[in-house]
């Protein structure tokens, strides 16, 4: 039997937490394989908490970088000092990454400048649109570059990297491992922490549940977006919206001042991820300008308004589970209102395949690295939905 191996898991946000949170507990699985370290860089941080408490992961370092009105180059310059001095002393056998943010980034160039390989999970997102979504686009193809191990979720995102000229030998697809969490986290039975959405869910009528939070759309789209919204809740008295407002002070400037003082909408706080998965689940239809939600939404036949003018998730738009509207408010006004009196229309987008995974994912991905490292003999089932 091979020596056991010192993997380091690297994240900073709560969408990372999410689709970490799975690999780090199968990684623990495997003590006899494995050593794992969790390194947070605090990136986010309440958000951040509430995502770890829900699979028990305490960190083995915080570098608590988070601070006011942050920038992407005070992140970026703090997050390489930070990891580059824990990785220097760790010096594990194997850096995993997640998907796109500037932690994401850090990592992958930091371990590339100790000569440490990289597993990057959710390889190969694309929408081919430096802008869009901002800086995150531009974020990944930079940590594709530098990653040995490139997770990608789906067949599409395979052949995005092949088409770039990656090695296929580099390339396994796992499928993506929000579904491993969200399948989990999901429950019948479930109690909702945030008190409001009981009473909310409960009350006669339609919910549709909305998140905004996108840089991209910040100003003039997301206003439109907000308008549209408001609409919908006017001419509509058989809906409830229901929107955990993000923390950022420009998106909630522009929610407050737009959806406020309508008593069919809902503006919360933030909500911890399994209220949000089980609120998902529970809903109508959804809105929403995030990357994740494109993945949640098919796992429970929930149709998708995405009000964005590009995705790097295809897959679940081919599949007609999610529909790309835009971010001009008649576009997303007219699809959200069709969605609400064409029965047909929304059935279709109700019983669509889900494209991104099965609930395995972080076993994949796990087996293909106690492959490499001589621990088990056989390469595991490659993805394909």
């Amino acid at each position: 039997m091979p020596q056991r191996k010192k993997i380091m898991v690297i994240f900073g946000t709560r969408p990372e937490a999410t689709k970490m949170g799975p690999v780090v507990q199968e990684l623990r699985n495997h003590p006899e394989w494995f050593e794992t370290k969790v390194i947070v860089t605090g990136q986010q941080k309440e958000q951040l908490y509430q995502a770890l408490s829900h699979f028990d992961i305490q960190p083995d370092v915080d570098l608590t970088l988070m601070k006011e009105q942050q920038t992407l180059a005070y992140i970026t310059s703090a997050a390489i000092s930070g990891l580059d001095s824990i990785i220097s002393e760790e010096r594990p056998d194997l850096i995993l990454i997640h998907g796109d943010t500037q932690t994401t980034l850090c990592g992958g160039l930091v371990a590339f400048f100790h000569k440490i390989k990289v597993g990057h999970i959710e390889a190969g997102l694309r929408s081919h649109n430096k802008h869009s979504p901002w800086p995150e686009e531009i974020n990944r193809k930079l940590v594709d570059v530098v990653t040995d191990f490139l997770f990608a979720p789906t067949m599409i995102s395979r052949d995005n990297l092949l088409k770039e000229g990656f090695r296929e030998s580099s390339v396994f697809v796992s499928g993506q491992t929000a579904i491993d969490t969200a399948i989990k986290t999901n429950r019948s039975d479930y109690t909702f922490t945030e008190g409001k959405l009981t009473q909310i869910i409960n009350q006669k009528g339609k919910v549709i549940t909305m998140t905004v939070h996108r840089k991209e759309n910040y100003g003039a789209p997301m206003l439109q977006m907000f308008r549209a919204i408001r609409r919908i809740a006017d001419d509509h008295p058989d809906i409830s919206i229901i929107y955990p407002v993000h923390l950022s002070p420009i998106v909630r400037e522009t929610a407050f001042k737009t959806l406020s003082g309508h008593e069919r909408i809902h503006l919360l706080d933030p909500i911890n991820y399994p209220d949000m998965i089980n609120l998902i689940s529970r809903s109508y239809l959804l809105l929403s300008d995030s990357g994740g939600v494109q993945e949640e939404a098919p796992v429970f036949h929930k149709p998708l308004v995405l009000m964005r003018d590009t995705t790097e998730r295809p897959e679940a738009v081919s599949t007609k589970a999610v529909y790309l509207a835009g971010t001009k408010e008649e576009d997303i006004y007219a699809v959200t209102k069709r969605l609400l009196t064409d029965k047909s229309f929304y059935n279709t987008m109700q019983n669509a395949v889900n494209p991104f995974g099965d609930g395995e994912a972080s076993r994949r991905i796990v087996q293909y690295i106690a492959h490499h490292f001589g621990f088990i003999s056989e390469v595991p089932e490659q993805f394909n939905a």
